[in-house]
């Protein structure tokens, strides 16, 4: 096997779904593997019983079809459910780089107001990362989350983080932005 890349690389954006046990990733790997393919950014959990990621793969133009065949077997035994959707290379997005971490008790809704939030401002989210615990003193449910956002030229740190504190106090959680770096 060459190391080299020969021609033009195609980017493949892969999400797969299963009951989760062990050997799912190898499974995934080693199809990706066969065909030359690069696995390069991934984010991977154990939701509720289930093996649940998301893949960006790259791999030479010539083989992404077969690859992406290849990947059939994998649904075939019962093993994942995948799709597959080809992308353009990722195209850093222009803007202020920020951090976002959210602590509150857990209610629904959460999630949606933060977010309208942002888009009403044209604000990107480019990672999230939700996750709810128990509190560590009165037995209830905290609910956490971990955003790296961008803002647009036109929106300042200080607005957005006007904004958001606000709505942390209608939605009684604690709201922290910080710049990226």
């Amino acid at each position: 096997m060459s190391w080299g890349y020969p021609g033009r690389m195609a980017t493949l954006v892969l999400t797969a779904i299963g009951d989760d046990h062990a050997g799912l990733v190898q499974a995934l790997s080693a199809v990706i593997d066969d065909h030359g393919g690069n696995w390069e950014t991934s984010r991977m959990a154990h939701l509720a019983g289930k093996f649940a990621g998301i893949v960006m793969v790259t791999v030479a133009d010539e083989n992404a079809e077969e690859l992406i065949k290849s990947l059939q077997p994998l649904e075939d035994q019962g093993l994942l459910d995948i799709t597959v959707e080809i992308s353009s290379p990722p195209s850093p997005i222009e803007g202020t780089s920020l951090t976002l971490e959210l602590v509150g008790i857990d209610q629904p809704g959460i999630v949606h107001h933060v977010s309208d939030a942002l888009a009403s401002r044209n604000v990107n989210i480019e990672e999230l990362e939700t996750e709810t615990v128990a509190a560590p003193m009165d037995g209830g449910i905290l609910f956490r989350a971990k955003a790296a956002l961008v803002l647009p030229p036109d929106v300042s740190a200080d607005e957005l983080t006007a904004v958001l504190e606000e709505l942390a106090v209608q939605l009684m959680v604690d709201i922290e932005i910080d710049e990226a770096g």
